[in-house]
């Protein structure tokens, strides 16, 4: 009903209110309180309804937004999650940490006076109501088709094309290197972000289908591709990329300075109940420790984050380009200033010095220059002096680039592009070694679990199109 939309003019935005300061940052439970009925409804009402759906548009999983925002508005809240689900197998997650500021919340048409339509909150309610009401349902398939598949990688990427080739009737094999199912979903990701409970939920939802996973089993290391080839009509590779890439800096190798992905790994596994001994001993444990975590994405602000729940005594951000030019979310970069994060921007460590541990950044001051291939403006160094800073703990969160699969897998045959990333046929998937595919950050490099999932269920897709047209084949071949 067109009555019932278009609110924009009359209601104003509202987010899920946030817990206090004080309060979360005692703990690491999500920070934003959840919408009600009312609350969703009023705020989906203030879509626009426009022509140009910039919000899908820019929505890597090309969700239909207007139409599930229009019905949640009218009440029909279980057609509204059916539609959201069509397109995105885990809407729960994205509703939580996809960067809505960047994507679709940030491409909105209203008017910048009257602030864009909250579709991430609202998708989040949708979800959280679909599970509370029963209406997620086990996508079973209507016949098995007699072949297996291999998934390497329990990530977003291998659990969304587990989730469409199981569908499909194929048999899905999950591998991974870790012991629980959900990759940086849960290992890499805090809890104030995404509480693990969310992701174990749906873990039970895809064994419930008929997806069969083998933990702590790391191909090239448990399991030969080779031998994964033999089991399995096609393979999958959504392993991701966790190498962390490094600074070049006198002193970088002090104790005190560690890896971003150490660093989360160890906090949420003390999180969820493991044996951390890096954690007990002090090394990857903030508390009464001045905190320099050094990088600008959305892994650097869940390090800062992250220490100022552990009770650090200081925590400070260096980034060597200014705000604008941040490529982490913007609403992250609020709460962790709400938090107690200190940015320090145009700040770049030049080298590090401590005795038996790292005590001292000692910083170099940078200015903005002419934009790069990119678009971005390039950063050269200023005529400011130095300056120092004291650190008993240094993160360094700088990204990730790829292993080195074809050596790990021991298939050298397998292309590679300049960047280390797995080559791909650009509409198949599939790499040089015939019948194996990749997705996600293997094929893009680092970037977000969204693109991960659209690339799980294209390269799926693509998939099934492959052993159909190879059946095909032996059925000519046969007559």
């Amino acid at each position: 009903m067109a009555d019932r939309m278009l609110q924009f003019v009359r209601l104003p935005q509202l987010q899920p209110e946030k817990r206090a300061v004080a309060e979360r940052r005692a703990d690491f439970d999500e920070i934003y309180r959840r919408f009600g009925p009312p609350e969703a409804a009023r705020q989906a009402s203030r879509c626009s309804q426009c022509g140009v759906p910039f919000c899908s548009v820019h929505c890597p999983l090309g969700n239909d937004i207007p139409d599930w925002l229009k019905l949640t508005a009218e009440g029909r809240l279980e057609e509204a999650y059916e539609l959201s689900a069509a397109t995105n197998n885990f809407p729960e997650i994205c509703g939580r940490i996809c960067p809505q500021d960047r994507l679709c919340e940030g491409n909105c048409v209203i008017e910048k006076g009257y602030e864009a339509v909250t579709i991430g909150a609202v998708e989040r309610f949708l979800t959280d109501t679909a599970f509370a009401q029963g209406w997620v349902r086990t996508r079973r398939p209507a016949r098995e088709r007699g072949l297996s598949i291999g998934v390497i990688g329990a990530g977003p990427g291998g659990l969304a094309a587990a989730e469409e080739l199981r569908a499909l009737g194929y048999a899905v094999d999950v591998y991974d290197r870790h012991d629980r199912i959900g990759g940086l979903l849960i290992y890499g990701i805090p809890n104030f972000k995404l509480e693990k409970e969310i992701v174990f939920r749906r873990a039970e939802q895809l064994a419930a289908q008929g997806v069969r996973f083998h933990l702590n089993c790391e191909i090239g290391r448990d399991l030969p591709l080779g031998e994964l080839r033999r089991r399995h009509a096609a393979i999958l590779i959504a392993t991701g990329v966790y190498r962390p890439r490094d600074l070049t800096a006198p002193g970088v190798t002090l104790p005190g300075i560690v890896p971003a992905l150490d660093y989360l790994i160890a906090s949420n596994r003390k999180g969820l109940g493991d044996a951390v001994p890096d954690f007990d001993s002090g090394l990857l444990d903030a508390r009464n420790k001045r905190v320099v975590v050094v990088g600008g994405g959305d892994t650097a602000m869940d390090c800062v984050r992250t220490a100022a729940r552990q009770g650090a005594t200081s925590v400070k951000c260096l980034y060597r380009r200014d705000r604008a030019n941040m490529p982490g979310s913007m609403r992250e970069v609020k709460n962790a200033e709400e938090e107690g994060v200190e940015f320090l921007w145009l700040s770049v460590p030049k080298a590090f010095s401590g005795v038996q541990s790292v005590q001292t950044a000692h910083l170099s001051r940078m200015r903005l220059g002419l934009p790069d291939s990119s678009g971005r403006q390039s950063v050269e160094p200023s005529n400011t002096p130095s300056s120092r800073l004291e650190a008993d703990l240094v993160i360094k969160a700088l990204g990730f680039d790829p292993e080195d699969l074809p050596l790990q897998f021991a298939e050298p045959d397998l292309a590679v592009t300049r960047w280390g990333t797995l080559k791909i046929h650009h509409r198949s998937f599939m790499t040089s070694l015939p019948g194996v595919f990749a997705a996600g950050d293997i094929v893009r490099g680092a970037s977000l679990v969204v693109w991960a999932i659209r690339d799980g269920r294209d390269a799926a897709a693509s998939i099934h199109t492959y052993l159909d047209q190879e059946a095909a084949k032996f059925a000519v071949a046969a007559e």
